[in-house]
């Protein structure tokens, strides 16, 4: 989904590398599962169950909401 590489790359890009290593597991695992419940917790539809999970997608969600990502909407 389009939407989810809009928050997803920039995050991947620009902070991955300076994540914990449990917190770069947790990425990973979160980029493995469904685009539908990505979606929903990216959008603060729901949050996830698991606390890692959860974590990691605060994390996205905050960097996208204070981070100047226009440069990846010309993807």
């Amino acid at each position: 989904m389009w939407e989810l590489d809009l928050l997803l790359i920039p995050f991947l890009e620009q902070r991955f590398d300076h994540l914990s290593e449990a917190d770069q597991l947790a990425y990973q695992q979160l980029i493995e599962g469904e685009d539908q419940d990505l979606f929903v917790w990216l959008m603060h539809r729901e949050w996830p169950e698991e606390p890692s999970q959860r974590r990691i997608v605060q994390m996205i969600v905050e960097h996208a909401e204070t981070t100047d990502n226009s440069a990846y909407r010309t993807l």
